[in-house]
């Protein structure tokens, strides 16, 4: 079949030429329903705005795209790191860029690598980056991941964020703790509304009320969360962090109150990320090995760019990795530690719904 043209596309969608290219080049005004039929006739037609795409159907370039919502932060650079050395190991390089946790700024970086990459990883912690991954992809292979993902129907990787979430509420009540706060990661990011969910879960199952203060997945976030805990009359004896990054900021402000961790506060965190292991006290977390997955992502990707067929949403599972943080149990509570350093549940295995 001919490949389709930007004529093609402007017809279809009843629009100007220079409207097509105004959406797909996110320059200049549009209204919203012009950019919608636009994109509607993008999907209907396959069509890559590209010079290079029409020698997609007889060559490869070898190269996969890696859409983040950021670049910053070792989470991300773990999962960098696991997709690199995988890209290697199969001929592959890759091109990566951050959306900046926007919608737009996704839409842009999916745009640019259309016809320069065999295939995407799109990292989606809003639903949103993910229906768009969906509506603009056209015939390039894509793996979302995380976020909406799995409603999408597309191959996909998700985290049991709300799983992992009951995990460390149930850790920290089984240590005798029962003023558990949580800094919550920022609005809208469905992992974030993931694990406050099963939160809010696990301190009900217990009949124990709850503590919610905001994040944004940063240190300085949680740094500034740790002071307005630390602050309080009815202050936690325990905090679960949304991720290590607010975890290790509201630690620091926990010491700077002459606060003990985790004699006065104990701490849990979410992702395990490098630092976790090396603050002190070592940090509790829950851990989704972040290389691993990366990996495991550019492999699967790779054997779909390959022609294989895959509609599959793999689950990894959180382990829960107990260390300094919350070892210590409170005096007087009656209860007594299990001396357990790893409660390991099923991981990157993960389950095909």
């Amino acid at each position: 079949m001919k490949p389709a043209t930007i004529r093609d596309v402007a017809q279809r969608a009843d629009v100007s030429v220079a409207s097509v290219s105004r959406v797909l080049n996110g320059a200049g005004p549009v209204t919203e329903a012009t950019r919608h039929r636009v994109l509607e006739a993008v999907e209907a037609l396959q069509y890559v705005p590209h010079s290079g795409a029409r020698s997609l159907s007889t060559s490869k370039t070898n190269t996969v795209g890696v859409i983040l919502p950021d670049l910053y932060g070792e989470f991300f650079s773990e999962l960098i790191r696991g997709m690199d050395v995988a890209a290697r190991a199969l001929g592959y390089h890759l091109i990566v860029s951050s959306s900046h946790d926007d919608a737009d700024e996704a839409s842009s970086a999916i745009r640019s690598m259309r016809g320069r990459v065999d295939g995407l990883i799109v990292l989606s912690p809003h639903l949103g980056a993910a229906n768009l991954a969906s509506g603009l992809a056209g015939r390039t292979p894509v793996l979302l991941m995380n976020g909406g993902a799995a409603a999408d129907g597309r191959p996909s990787i998700v985290v049991d964020n709300h799983g992992g979430a009951v995990a460390a509420v149930q850790h920290l009540i089984a240590t005798g703790r029962r003023r558990i706060a949580h800094i919550a990661g920022p609005a809208g990011n469905l992992e974030a509304e993931a694990r406050l969910a099963g939160y809010l879960e696990a301190m009900a199952a217990a009949g124990l009320p709850t503590m919610v203060v905001d994040g944004a997945f940063t240190k300085a976030s949680g740094q500034e969360a740790g002071q307005a805990l630390a602050a309080r009359a009815d202050r936690p004896d325990a905090v679960f962090a949304a991720n290590d990054n607010m975890a290790v900021g509201a630690l620091l402000a926990f010491q700077d109150a002459g606060l003990r961790v985790p004699e006065d506060v104990a701490m849990v965190g979410f992702d395990d990320i490098p630092l976790a292991g090396l603050v002190r006290p070592a940090l509790t977390t829950l851990k989704i090995h972040i290389a691993e997955t990366g990996r495991k992502a550019l492999e699967r990707l790779v054997a779909i760019i390959g022609s294989s067929a895959d509609t599959a949403c793999e689950v990894v599972r959180p382990e829960l990795v107990v260390r300094a943080s919350s070892q210590t149990f409170p005096t007087g509570s009656g209860v007594a530690g299990s001396g357990q350093n790893i409660v390991q549940t099923p991981s990157l295995e993960g389950e095909k719904l």
